[in-house]
């Protein structure tokens, strides 16, 4: 398989260059030339697959000649090394938990995935690799995770001061060693406009050998299919499938799953789950795609005025709004919509959601209330502890910190601040982190 880039000046390159790559050399994001489909033996087969097992099949085409078949294999035995539980929360509505990774996010998937391939990439190259990422929250701590104490490579993060979680913060800042991060004076939009500013600079990218780890790579985005297809693997309706609701900041996660639905994946629909950050609802509902600043909200790793990915997923529908409009609602809440879930879900069925989740679960119930209670599913994209300040706030009872984040938070912030000026950015890099 081959990647071509979303905006058609660059050629097209195998999965191992457009993951170096990151971001094409025109500015476009790589996208496969061909999407892989499956035949309703393989959907039937699932339920008697092993996660790995599962990885293997979906992602094989992906990588083709670039890994072998038992380096692939062993690849993701390494990187999926945790369960993706899906759980009846009441009548019609199940959560799929995507955060029994190492920092207790979604993106532990991703990162995990695309930190191995990389190390097995770069083996071959004379000079360190640098990668750079922009972070809302939960990508930096997966990413430093995921490429700590990985040889050849150094990881700088950018995160917006201020507007991440504690817990969140001291993920992206504890780690040391080839884990660089750099606290931006501005908001997840800022962050990730140095990002691509730096990668479209011939000058740096000369002095640097730059790839990315935000979802704009091949390799932390397309293994995010993982989670609905074990989604449908646990789905217990074999008639009916499922309407899925995922909280989307960048939408990376939810590209993934209309990929996977590309593919065959027996989805009824996806829900793109929004905060106050709203403008793919307002395209969905008036037909016209208008960036705006971002507004900081609890659910803060959604926080994206300016999302990267929205890109694929019209390039997965080539462009046609009905089309799309066919596999895709959207809906918008506030905070205080967002409190209130959080709060009648645990008392009502003892259920403690992040405001992430609960996003999710707002979508679903009221595309539900729309369509018949049709059965349905939303993600919760991370542990309920790594929004401690504002769970806390919200329940009634003492929260327990897991002895893991316990240790975390007791250890030495290590960041330097930063203004949102590009020219500032390129001097730390020339220098070297």
């Amino acid at each position: 398989m081959k990647y071509y880039s979303t905006n058609r000046k660059s050629e097209l390159v195998s999965f191992r260059d457009a993951a170096i790559e990151g971001l094409a050399p025109d500015g476009g994001l790589y996208f496969p030339d061909t999407i892989p489909t499956f035949d309703k033996h393989f959907f039937g087969e699932l339920k008697t697959k092993s996660l790995e097992e599962i990885a293997y099949r979906i992602l094989m085409p992906y990588v083709g000649e670039c890994m072998k078949e038992d380096e692939l294999f062993d690849l993701v035995e390494q990187a999926f090394d945790f369960p993706i539980p899906l759980k009846e929360v009441q009548k019609d509505q199940f959560v799929l938990e995507l955060f029994h990774g190492n920092t207790l996010a979604f993106k532990d998937v991703g990162a995990r995935f695309m930190s191995r391939c990389l190390g097995r990439f770069v083996k071959d190259q004379d000079r360190k690799m640098t990668v750079l990422v922009a972070t809302s929250g939960d990508t930096g701590g997966a990413v430093a995770d995921g490429f700590y104490g990985i040889e050849g490579v150094d990881v700088v993060i950018l995160f917006p001061s201020g507007k991440v979680s504690a817990v969140q913060e001291k993920q992206l800042t504890a780690m040391g060693g080839n884990i660089h991060a750099l606290e931006i004076e501005g908001d997840f939009d800022d962050c990730q406009r140095l990002v691509k500013q730096a990668f479209s600079d011939t000058e740096l990218r000369k002095k640097i050998f730059l790839t990315s780890a935000n979802s704009i790579n091949v390799a932390r985005w397309i293994p995010q299919q993982l989670f609905f297809f074990m989604l449908w693997k646990q789905w217990p309706n074999d008639i009916e499938p499922p309407v899925v609701s995922v909280p989307s900041g960048n939408f990376g996660n939810i590209c993934a799953g209309l990929l996977a639905k590309k593919s065959g994946l027996p989805i009824k629909k996806f829900i793109a789950a929004c905060n106050q950050n709203d403008v793919v609802p307002r395209f969905l509902e008036n037909g016209k795609y208008e960036t705006k600043s971002t507004i900081h909200t609890i659910s803060n790793a959604m926080d994206v005025g300016s999302p990267s990915n929205f890109v694929r997923i019209m390039e997965l529908y080539d462009k046609d709004l009905e089309a799309l409009k066919n596999d895709l609602a959207a809906y918008r809440y506030t905070d205080v919509q967002t409190e209130r879930i959080m709060l009648d879900t645990y008392a009502e069925c003892h259920y403690l959601l992040d405001p992430h989740g609960a996003v999710g679960l707002l979508a679903l119930q009221e595309f539900q209330e729309h369509h018949s209670k049709a059965p349905g599913i939303f993600a919760a994209t991370a542990h309920p502890i790594k929004f401690f300040d504002t769970v806390q706030r919200v329940v009634d009872f003492k929260l327990e910190l897991p002895v893991s984040i316990s240790k975390l938070m007791q250890k030495d912030s290590l960041s330097l601040r930063m203004p949102a000026d590009y020219s500032v950015f390129k001097d730390y890099c020339f220098q070297g982190p």
